[in-house]
């Protein structure tokens, strides 16, 4: 990926303007999306024809949002697409968008400049939402297209969450499995995310414990309390 220049102070109040309105657009994508898979047998066909309406009207923010920024970043069209590859996939894969709302929680959590948790805290907190998101995204995409395929063993939402956190936690139990082209990649992808997040979370305790533990060492052994002078001699010691 190529480095990514700063950007235009026009490009700045852009993104801090549509912060909100993303994280909404998101949302409103998740949830529109997720009633449409869940709830396909009971709604009627103008619940469905909103659903698809608020899926698409909320990708078309996004594609609204690339396009400025695009704009106004001053660079051609393959430059950006180089300097931006994440946002890029996020556009054609609308489905992952709502892990970039984990960025809004990140800046919420900052008063002054300065974040209100720790590095390691920060880690933990971004990686375990961006796996809840992810594994909840990944499920619904798998039983939309498992459901109904001939010879799926995922045939249940239930069944769906289950093999999502089994392929996040990189356990792979076997019991249920996709079985067509959409779901297998959708598999892949999960694995990959899943040894990358779970990895920055165990990296990031370790890291944190051998902090730690380094502190304690660096403490001067038989050392002055806090508050407290030099001791002298007991009385009466020889």
């Amino acid at each position: 990926m190529s480095e990514r220049p700063p950007k235009p102070p026009r490009q700045e109040r852009w993104d801090r303007r549509m912060e909100l309105p993303l994280a909404a657009a998101s949302v409103a994508y998740l949830a529109g999306y997720a009633v449409r898979v869940l709830a396909r047998d009971h709604l009627p066909r103008l619940g469905v024809d909103l659903c698809v309406g608020v899926v698409l009207g909320s990708w078309a923010v996004f594609v609204a949002d690339y396009a400025v920024r695009l704009r106004l970043s001053g660079l051609r069209p393959l430059r950006f697409v180089r300097t931006h590859l994440m946002d890029t996939v996020v556009l054609v894969l609308p489905l992952l968008r709502p892990v970039r709302m984990v960025t809004l929680y990140d800046r919420v959590q900052r008063r002054r400049d300065q974040p209100r948790l720790s590095l390691y805290a920060r880690v933990m907190v971004y990686s375990g939402l961006s796996v809840s998101l992810l594994g909840f995204a990944a499920a619904l995409t798998v039983y939309h297209h498992e459901a109904d395929a001939p010879g799926a063993t995922i045939v249940t939402f239930g069944d769906s969450v289950w093999w999502a956190c089994a392929t996040l936690a990189t356990v792979g139990y076997g019991d249920v499995a996709p079985v067509t082209p959409v779901g297998r990649v959708v598999a892949v992808g999960l694995m990959a995310c899943g040894l990358a997040l779970l990895g920055a979370v165990t990296g990031s305790f370790s890291s944190w414990l051998i902090q730690a533990f380094t502190r304690e060492d660096e403490k001067p052994a038989g050392g002055p309390r806090d508050g407290e002078g030099p001791r002298g001699d007991s009385p009466g010691a020889s």
